[in-house]
């Protein structure tokens, strides 16, 4: 989207240092994302983005936000007396500009980033789609999308997170979604939300700042989940159920020993059959989400499965790979909670091996529940005949089974030697929240260094 300097200033209330007329296409708070004629925007958090302005402006950006005043360098400023606040408001005027495009809010405890995937291919079958970026889904991201978009854009996706009462709402009125979807509620971020029920308040603030029925709100429920379900008691917007016992389900789901689902589309509209882009079983409800989304925007039903067939996914999410000594190898690392973990172990168990192991990073952000929680995944593991390596996580160590303790990448690494190594036979899934940082343990394997 593209900004004059003045427009800048008039949507944030903030002082034009330079030419008001210049202009700016794209927004970014990283000043290593930033590309030419990009506007910077310096936030203060545990770092103070003001001391990243020079090398913001060195790598193009044509101008910044300041709280400090100009910095000297050579590009416009807009100076601001909060460039968070500032970012905000600057978010709010960028939805204005988009009109009556269709914005879709995704929230839920697991899957709001592949749903909003799968969705941004089905909803690019016919028209320009703007999705978030890779996990933007908080106060930050989400401006950040709204600002990205480009000016004729058709629809744009967004997702939505949590940590907190009241982020979900502050984000509707930011971003004005006129749809919304709840994939799933559980157990996550329950170290700041405290409980279940907490967090299925949080997520409800999605479909309670949907616009009414007839003002076009509509509210993408999973009905499969009992919780989710009763949030059609939370909203003004029609609702549209989909997944088990849904207006749109899938019929006659197979996988097969790639993890790709194969099922056919039940809607009001008609049947598809799909084949699915995203592994493991329980991708289906993120898929079928998508697909009542599409249908409802006007999608026809086979470009609902074209684009369900080959989305462009975010990283670390139930990748299948091989190590350099041929075991399969589901790379899931990106984050876990006590639902994606169950569900990853049940990909697991479903892939044909002749042996299987989890390598298992913490849960984070459970809260009282983390003992608990970390015990029942490796009792889970243990009823499956999954074999445990806890990699800086000794909670596994109270479930049930033999659970294998070790100590960062390497240790890991010494315990599948230990183990025997991987060989063609196995299945090893790699999986935990982002401050493991397992990434690291997937290259090693998949490179063969350590292997």
């Amino acid at each position: 989207m593209r900004w004059t300097l003045a427009e800048i200033a008039a949507a944030t209330g903030g002082r034009l240092q330079g030419d008001g007329s210049a202009t700016v296409n794209g927004v970014t708070q990283d000043s290593r994302d930033v590309r030419p004629g990009m506007l910077f925007v310096p936030l203060v958090a545990e770092r103070d983005g003001h001391d990243f302005i020079d090398d913001a402006v060195a790598r193009g950006a044509a101008a910044y936000l300041t709280a400090r005043g100009p910095s000297g360098v050579d590009a416009a400023a807009v100076e601001v007396a909060d460039t968070q606040a500032a970012l905000t408001a600057l978010a709010r005027r960028a939805r204005h500009r988009l009109g009556s495009v269709p914005v879709v809010g995704i929230t839920g405890s697991v899957g709001k980033t592949t749903t909003k995937d799968l969705l941004a291919a089905v909803l690019g079958q016919d028209r320009r789609v703007w999705s978030s970026t890779l996990s933007f889904n908080n106060e930050i991201g989400v401006p950040i999308t709204l600002l990205s978009a480009p000016d004729d854009a058709e629809a744009l996706v967004v997702e939505m997170g949590s940590r907190g009462p009241g982020h979900i709402a502050e984000l509707c009125r930011v971003t004005r979604p006129t749809m919304g979807v709840i994939t799933t509620v559980g157990l996550s971020h329950t170290s700041e939300l405290g409980s279940l029920a907490a967090v299925i308040s949080a997520k409800r603030e999605l479909v309670e700042g949907l616009p009414a029925a007839a003002d076009g709100g509509v509210a993408f429920l999973n009905a499969g989940v009992a919780e989710v379900a009763a949030m059609v008691d939370g909203t003004d917007a029609r609702v549209v159920t989909f997944g088990e016992g849904g207006e749109v389900h899938a019929r006659g789901l197979t996988i097969d020993d790639e993890l790709t689902p194969r099922f056919v589309l039940h809607s009001p509209s008609g049947e598809v059959a799909v084949e699915l882009g995203a592994r493991g079983a329980h991708s289906v409800d993120n898929a079928l989400a998508a697909a009542a989304v599409g249908i409802e925007l006007g999608v026809s039903l086979d470009d609902v499965a074209a684009g369900l067939a080959e989305p462009t996914l975010s990283p670390l999410r139930m990748e299948v790979m091989r190590t350099a000594g041929g075991a399969r190898l589901l790379n899931d690392c990106y984050n876990a909670n006590p639902l994606s973990m169950r569900a990853a172990l049940h990909a697991l168990a479903a892939l044909p091996a002749d042996r299987r192991i989890a390598v298992l990073g913490t849960m984070a952000e459970l809260g009282d529940f983390e003992a608990a929680e970390h015990a029942a995944a490796a009792s889970l593991a243990a009823r499956l005949d999954i074999a445990v390596v806890a990699v800086d996580a000794p909670g596994y160590s109270s479930g049930e089974g033999d659970v294998i303790d070790a100590a960062g990448i390497d240790g890991a690494l010494a315990a599948l030697r230990n183990l025997g190594g991987l060989g063609a036979g196995d299945a090893v899934l790699v999986k935990g929240s982002r401050v493991a940082g397992l990434e690291r343990l997937v290259e090693r394997l998949v490179a063969g260094a350590d292997a």
